[in-house]
């Protein structure tokens, strides 16, 4: 059986990114500290317990996914802007874009009696159009709870991202990420991966918070998960890693409906949150002088 790699939480940062290149996926043990950890879970246990299970094999129909957690959780605004997993996002994306953007924050809630969920790549979510070379996106799944063989701990292939797209992966190659409650499994949008079945009495509870690409589009849709009026009194950096900004010298901006401004009708993200951008060179060619 393949093996994943283990860090410790203070593990030098190249170490681990050289594993996510070769293996596609690494866990680091015990960063998220009880304190906020015990935080998120209180925050988001009323939406995870309202949240319905899904509708098919794939999303799980004994698995509960819970979106929008920086509006719902000042907690989960912590872990999405957690600078161990930010600064290695940046360093695994940044030969492919100028910006990295938040792609997607879910709650997945894998209940007693539900079995594996089908291998699969996250890249898949652009259809198979990102050229092979790029790769899209930085994963994160962070355990709530403790991840065992039993509950479901997430099934990793690794050295599978740059499989190619017909190789399908055997048991033997593939691994489990059990980790304890505060843990974090790090994966690529290439690595073949899946939710592992719950063979137990319990739930099996991970944050899923995804980067990607500055240039992509997100799977989930930041701008009304989050929308203007929740996200004007957000921290700035957090503001512009939910897309509130340019993502590059051309690339974000709005026109107002309502009219037209006298300085340029194009404007950066920021306008709506009522401040200047903080990043002037991307913004240059819409404001002349801000």
């Amino acid at each position: 059986m393949a093996n994943l790699v283990y860090f410790d939480a203070d593990a030098d940062s190249d170490d681990v990114l050289t594993t996510l290149r070769e293996d596609g996926a690494c866990v680091l043990v015990d960063v998220m500290s009880d304190e906020l950890r015990s935080r998120v879970d209180s925050e988001l246990r009323p939406f995870i317990a309202s949240t319905p299970t899904g509708r098919d094999d794939f999303s799980g129909r004994l698995t509960a996914r819970t979106g929008a957690l920086v509006a719902r959780s000042e907690a989960a605004r912590e872990l999405v802007m957690h600078p161990t997993t930010t600064d290695l996002a940046r360093q695994f994306l940044e030969p492919y874009t100028d910006k990295i953007q938040l792609h997607l924050t879910q709650i997945i809630n894998i209940q007693p009696g539900q079995g594996a969920q089908p291998r699969h790549r996250d890249r898949l979510a652009w259809g198979g159009y990102v050229p092979a070379e790029i790769e899209p996106q930085f994963n994160t799944i962070w355990a709530l709870t403790d991840f065992t063989e039993e509950n479901g701990a997430t099934r990793v292939v690794p050295g599978s991202a740059g499989w190619p797209d017909d190789r399908r992966a055997l048991d033997e190659e593939t691994s489990q990420a059990v980790m304890t409650a505060g843990s974090v499994l790090l994966y690529s949008g290439s690595v073949i991966h899946g939710g592992g079945k719950n063979c137990s009495d319990s739930d099996r509870t991970g944050v899923n918070i995804t980067y990607c690409l500055g240039w992509l589009r997100t799977e989930e849709n930041q701008y009304l998960s989050c929308p203007p009026e929740i996200a004007k009194s957000l921290d700035h950096d957090l503001q512009e890693m939910l897309g509130y900004t340019m993502g590059s010298y051309a690339l974000g901006y709005y026109s107002d409906p309502s009219g037209v401004s006298e300085i340029n009708d194009l404007r950066p993200p920021e306008f709506i949150l009522d401040r200047r951008p903080r990043d002037k060179a991307s913004s240059s060619a819409l404001i002349a002088d801000y």
